[in-house]
């Protein structure tokens, strides 16, 4: 399970504000590459895959993680943040080895193993 602070909510909200009212899924998941193997991915979707994970967030917001990145994900809290250089999402992974400079990517050795919740 993920957890998103209230500034991450609310970033996730004022983002989706942008989209069509068909846009209802917030998809957050990991990729191969980056600094350190594998970086982070946030983006808006309309319709949820078979094998999604799905989180309610907030109004009609919903959260939804692949079931492959689940276990890259799991316990992972999201912040949103602003400084000086602008505004972005912080990852604080419990479950990385390492993350890079720029805080967007990180290395993991093997994932833990959960039992993920198909909805």
């Amino acid at each position: 399970m993920l957890n998103l602070s209230p500034a991450a909510i609310k970033e996730i909200s004022r983002l989706h504000a942008k989209y069509p009212p068909a846009i209802t899924i917030c998809r957050i998941g990991v990729k191969a590459g980056g600094c350190s193997g594998w970086y982070y991915t946030l983006t808006f979707d309309e319709a949820l895959h078979a094998d999604d994970i799905v989180q309610p967030v907030t109004g009609n917001i919903r959260i939804a993680v692949d079931a492959q990145a689940q276990p890259y994900l799991e316990g992972v809290t999201i912040d949103y943040t602003e400084d000086l250089m602008g505004g972005g999402f912080r990852f604080e992974n419990p479950n990385a080895l390492e993350h890079c400079g720029c805080g967007h990517s990180f290395a993991i050795d093997d994932p833990p193993q959960t039992n993920p919740i198909h909805v």
